[in-house]
């Protein structure tokens, strides 16, 4: 990793060239250093962006620096520590220069801001490509909310960067790395998280029920966070792997015989499958710890599957909770959990990929619960309040522990029981080739692109472009019917399409569903 660690100093970006400009996705911006993508004057950059951002909306709190354990996360992070102590932001980082999960980080903003004069308020930087291969890297930003910065700011940020990029970072002042090191204050956020986690889950239940619990940090900055937390809670945890490693080379490979920390996948979480066995519930999270992947004796479990379970458990377990609260989802997450919370007379609060569409209802309290599909969620406090803002793979882990501990069931036979009252679902993703001109057309589709009136045997109804929690644009289409539904959307990085599709009748109708749905899109995106 030292040779792309070096690239990543001496390869310049070229802001004339579209593709090696600041741009931010649905998580940051991300890149890698070999593709000059992701370099040192895209930090510089980007933190500068941030400075000035910080300058037009009054922030004169501290900025929370945090980082993973990718190989151009500490590169990436002192040359953000470089510019912020140039420009007189006051910094704080982890204890010892450690490693920060993104959920401390969104927790800290939150705690500070909380208790602080709105002209003082706080936001966030974290070094993370999340569960992205070793050679890559990435940068996200949390305002003064704690979670995800929205498109306004990410793209006010990213013209701001690459105004920066053309000049050459010309007007950017920096101050040596020493000079930066001594101007970050330090900060214990693992000790702040770890001491606060019973407002958020029942870590005496936990505590009481006596579970032996295994954690698989995979190599990233979830690691000093289950040791803190086996320690403080005197629970019955092994962490199952210490090692960290910035090539990863302890990882399995995963489906496509590439190394990626995808908790999410059994490929990749084949180290902790292993050896199941030894732990009555046992958990994953990526290497900045914003994921979670749980594992029982049924093996790892399907994203959407626990996020139901979880649905139902907090709104039976959480008697402090309003029922005005809305239940969040994103649009191409399972139907299970429409089912789970219409049995509860709740409202479904629907809205597109991205977990930043949940971040005001967390932040305000009027959202109980976000979360989406692969395997990102966060939740209010046991009394209602905001606890992380971005997505917490810690606090949904112990969840898993929680809900094990009260109702006696591990997470997969409590979705038994759930399909037993609901039905079965059966879902998949299929990735399908398209042409620039497909992609485009998908910006341009309306309701009444679609004229079929049948999907794969059932009548359609509803045709959405709109997300129907908050009617934002989703990018695409989701097409339901009673018994299952489609969405598309197109991929921000590769020439094809994504269609997510479920059926509550069987696998066959699923693939049903997929094939009707391949040649209802093939037909409008060429009109």
């Amino acid at each position: 990793m030292d040779a792309i660690v070096h690239t990543f100093f001496e390869q310049t970006p070229d802001a004339n060239v579209a593709k090696e400009r600041v741009a931010f996705g649905t998580s940051g911006h991300r890149g890698r250093a070999t593709e000059r993508t992701f370099n040192a004057a895209h930090i510089i950059a980007i933190t500068q962006a941030v400075v000035d951002f910080r300058n037009e909306e009054g922030y004169k709190g501290p900025l929370f620096l945090g980082l993973d354990t990718h190989a151009l996360s500490r590169p990436a992070w002192e040359c953000a520590l470089r510019v912020l102590a140039a420009n007189k932001v006051p910094v704080l980082v982890e204890k010892d220069h450690g490693y920060t999960a993104t959920p401390l980080v969104s927790h800290a903003i939150l705690q500070h801001n909380a208790q602080q004069h709105q002209a003082a308020k706080a936001d966030g930087l974290i070094i993370t490509p999340s569960h992205n291969p070793p050679e890559d890297g990435g940068i996200k930003y949390n305002p003064h909310h704690g979670g995800p910065a929205d498109t306004d700011v990410t793209k006010w940020i990213e013209l701001r960067a690459n105004a920066y990029l053309l000049r050459h970072l010309s007007d950017v002042s920096l101050v040596p790395l020493d000079e930066a090191l001594a101007h970050a204050q330090e900060y214990d956020f693992t000790a702040h998280y770890v001491a606060q986690l019973g407002k958020v889950v029942d870590m005496v239940a936990i505590q009481n029920a006596n579970l032996t619990l295994g954690a698989d940090p995979m190599g990233g900055a979830a690691l000093p966070v289950w040791q803190a937390v086996a320690e403080h809670y005197g629970l019955n945890l092994e962490v199952v792997n210490n090692t960290v490693d910035d090539s990863f080379s302890f990882m399995p490979l995963d489906h496509d015989g590439k190394i990626r920390m995808d908790c999410s996948s059994a490929d990749a979480m084949a180290n902790l499958l292993k050896v199941k066995d030894r732990f009555d519930i046992a958990f994953g999270n990526d290497p900045d710890a914003d994921r979670h992947g749980i594992v029982d004796a049924n093996g790892l479990m399907n994203p959407n599957h626990f996020l139901a379970v979880c649905v139902d458990y907090l709104i039976s377990h959480r008697p402090e909770w309003s029922e005005s609260l809305k239940i969040g989802k994103t649009l191409v997450s399972s139907s299970m959990i429409d089912r789970v919370v219409a049995s509860h007379k709740r409202e479904l609060y629907e809205v597109p990929v991205g977990f930043k569409w949940f971040v005001d209802g967390l932040h305000e309290g009027w959202l109980a619960f976000g979360g989406e599909e692969s395997a990102g969620a966060s939740l209010l406090t046991r009394d209602g309040k905001a606890w992380s803002t971005d997505k917490d793979g810690i606090a949904l882990c112990l969840l898993a522990a929680e809900i094990m501990a009260v109702t006696g069931k591990t997470p997969s036979e409590y979705y038994q029981t759930l399909t037993e009252r609901f039905g079965k679902p059966f879902y998949k993703r299929v990735d399908t080739a398209c042409t620039a001109e497909e992609k485009a057309a998908f910006k341009n589709l309306t309701a009444e692109s679609v004229t079929d009136t049948v999907l794969a045997g059932d009548p359609i109804s509803a045709v959405l472009v709109k997300a129907p929690g908050n009617h934002a644009a989703i990018g695409g289409l989701k097409v339901t019917t009673e018994n299952g539904w489609f969405a598309a959307r197109p991929s921000g990085t590769e020439s094809l399409y994504k269609v997510y599709a479920e059926s509550f009748k069987g696998p066959h109708h699923l693939d049903e569903l997929i094939e009707s749905a391949t040649v209802l899109l093939s037909g409008i995106l060429k009109n």
